[in-house]
């Protein structure tokens, strides 16, 4: 479907709608309200759209506050059935807003809560009051599937972080947890079965009761999210091992895993312990989450664990799980018949096994579902052979990259190699969140705002969602939304900030935060610091934005000024304007070091970044000097040239884990 935007007034151009709907038409019209919507309710009884509807009504009365007095409207909501997240029911819905009333209108429950979520992103502030538009939209996802896979194993997430990134995901129609709950590092769910597992196989002992567990599940629910649980088998699994030593594969003892690194330990899939374990414990935990999906991992087993124990190469070797040379032991085939056990399993008790692309193989049954998370090869190879498939490679938020790179990532991309057929295998994707180098304290700064521009590739029509500026620009205003709802990916790093700065000023240390970023993909590993599972995250890296709003706004500052001065002289006025913000932003860089300069070497903690606070004075002299050039049309010599990209190139140096984010832009001004 197309996206119609009718530029009649302001409003159009106000709007931060994310995801874009399907279909939008704007009107002229206004509704102003303050306590004047009344609710008139039609479709069964259901506690999630009643719930929905009072938090929606208290948000927009919140953004009403100003308006003066208004005869009562109506907020008609009309549906048909109450819908079911764990069965892909629709979530279609239409809403109309006009100045007599607004009026949502879906097939199923699930479309309401979808539309509410829209409702609340659509009032325009116009000064001291607000108004809803005049609007009539046709929405409906593009992909049933869209997910936020978050990693409570490695640094545990208490329940009350999970709950309002829950929020956040209802926010942006994101409508699947993917709850990864064992790692190396920790098992983090009770198990009254096998209870060693989490009271033995954790570095911290903290874990979710079976209790927290389904108080998650019914606040995922009332928000129109279902919770897919993930228990990672083979690899990834220390902690298991540690509680119960007769899963391992080789003889030897393990004690609770306080490094990152995978461990490419694994447990036994030669012995029938093993399964009589699993069949216990899968047992227990399918009963316990209702979804019928039901994750096992499968990634990072490399079979060193495996190849390295004679027992199990006899046992390999005897079954013919052995390379075309006839000899060489293949894991591969191991771990695919450990996956058809583990699947039995799973189907027995009415599940479909989800896993990482590494256990995809022409001998896996069809009903697995494959997670991709290496490559989009892996997602085609698995829709070739007829498997359900979901895409997180793109969408690994803990990499750092880029809201941008995020929304460039498609399952399905105008050029995919995927019949017609096949293309009806792909489920959606999921937004991935390694939890690593984010605690508790951190973690919304890691997954916000940049998620709610995956759940807009996988909400939004491909068409209509192409708009990478745009995007920018609601993306925005959505991260102001979720910190209203709570989310702390605003205030954490402040409130980080300002620990560092105690009592000296913290704007200095700010200038600095707001123009760094974390090293990219797992740099962090490699860069001279060693973090375990007790590392505190408090340090000014853990503070920096995983894109920098800052830096992106002076990238687009830049290409402005760059095009203009290819176009036209600098002193026009629009590029007059252009310029006079880059130099003020510049000089404000440049005199920063000076006033930080004295915190960093009172404080040991904050020493390390002395170099990109330096660093980015030189740089901001060099681009003030390149600035004054362009706009008195002198040409920069080849020795200057030579000398400022030599003084960037010296800046590209990370420091303490971060980099500065304004080189590339720099460059760009630079002509290079």
């Amino acid at each position: 479907m197309k996206l119609v935007l009718l530029l009649l007034t302001s409003t159009a151009t106000a709007q931060n709608l994310m995801p874009l709907p399907a279909e939008m038409h704007w009107g002229q019209g206004q509704l102003g309200w303050k306590d004047a919507l009344k609710p008139q309710l039609s479709g069964p009884t259901d506690s999630a759209v009643t719930a929905a509807l009072g938090r929606t009504l208290v948000r927009l009365r919140r953004d009403g506050r100003n308006l003066p007095g208004t005869a009562t409207v109506p907020l008609q909501i009309r549906y048909g059935r109450t819908g079911n997240p764990t069965s892909f029911d629709s979530e279609k819905y239409s809403l109309r807003v006009t100045p007599m009333g607004v009026l949502l209108d879906a097939p199923t429950s699930l479309g309401i809560l979808r539309g509410l979520a829209t409702l609340e992103q659509l009032p325009v502030r116009d000064g001291h009051h607000s108004y809803l538009p005049e609007v009539d939209i046709q929405d409906q996802p593009r992909f049933a599937w869209r997910g936020l896979s978050l990693d409570a194993a490695r640094h545990f997430l208490p329940v009350a972080v999970i709950k309002r990134n829950l929020d956040g995901m209802a926010a942006v129609k994101l409508n699947v947890l993917h709850w990864h709950l064992t790692d190396d590092q920790g098992f983090r769910i009770e198990s009254k079965v096998f209870p060693r597992l989490q009271q033995a196989g954790s570095t911290d002992g903290l874990f979710y009761t079976q209790d927290e567990v389904r108080e998650v599940l019914a606040y995922a629910a009332a928000r129109g999210i279902r919770v897919v649980p993930e228990f990672d088998v083979p690899s990834h699994t220390t902690s298991w091992i540690v509680a119960y030593p007769r899963l391992a594969s080789n003889d030897s003892t393990y004690a609770p895993y306080r490094l990152w690194r995978t461990t490419n330990v694994a447990i036994d899939p030669t012995r029938e312990t093993t399964y009589t374990f699993l069949d216990s414990l899968f047992t227990e935990m399918t009963a316990l989450f209702p979804d019928p999906y039901f994750h096992v991992g499968g990634d990072e087993n490399d079979g060193r664990n495996w190849r390295r124990t004679p027992r199990i190469v006899a046992y390999m070797r005897a079954h013919g799980m052995v390379k075309a040379d006839g000899k060489t032991v293949d894991k591969h085939q191991l771990q695919t018949y450990f996956n058809r056990r583990v699947l039995a399993m799973l189907q027995k008790r009415g599940k479909t096994m989800i896993g990482w692309d590494e256990i995809l193989g022409p001998d896996l049954p069809k009903e697995a579902v494959i997670q991709s998370w290496r490559g989009k090869k892996g997602l085609n190879d698995a829709a070739k052979l007829g498997h359900p498939v979901l895409l997180s490679n793109g969408y690994y938020l803990d990499l750092n990259y880029s809201a941008a790179s995020a929304y460039a990532a498609d399952p399905l991309p105008a050029d995919t190699p995927l019949t017609p057929a096949e293309q009806k295998l792909v489920l959606g994707g999921e937004a991935a969140m390694w939890t690593e180098f984010a605690d508790s304290a951190m973690v919304d700064s890691r997954i916000w705002p940049r998620a709610a521009a995956v759940a807009e590739r996988l909400w939004s029509p491909q068409a209509t969602s192409q708009n990478v500026a745009d995007m920018y620009r609601r993306l925005a205003a959505v991260s102001t939304e979720l910190a209203t709802l709570g989310l702390r990916h605003q205030r954490t790093p402040e409130l980080l900030l300002k620990q560092m700065a105690g009592p000296n000023n913290v704007a200095p240390l700010r200038t600095l935060a707001e123009v760094i970023e974390p090293v990219k993909e797992y740099k962090r590993h490699f860069q001279g610091y060693s973090y375990t599972t007790q590392t505190t995250l408090n340090r000014l890296v853990d503070a920096a934005p995983a894109e920098s709003e800052t830096a992106r706004r002076f990238g687009t500052l830049v290409d402005s000024v760059v095009a203009a001065g290819a176009l036209a002289p600098l002193h026009v006025p629009a590029a007059v304007r252009q310029v006079s913000a880059l130099r003020a932003q510049l000089l404000r860089w440049e005199a920063n070091d000076v006033l930080l300069q004295p915190l960093l070497l009172s404080n040991s903690a904050l020493r390390e970044y002395g170099p990109l606070s330096t660093q980015l004075t030189a740089v901001a002299r060099v681009l003030l000097e390149r600035l004054t050039q362009l706009q008195t049309g002198q040409a920069a010599s080849p020795a200057w040239l030579a000398a400022a990209r030599a003084t960037l190139d010296a800046a590209q140096a990370p420091a303490g884990q971060a980099e500065l984010a304004v080189l590339k832009a720099g460059r760009k001004l630079l002509g290079s």
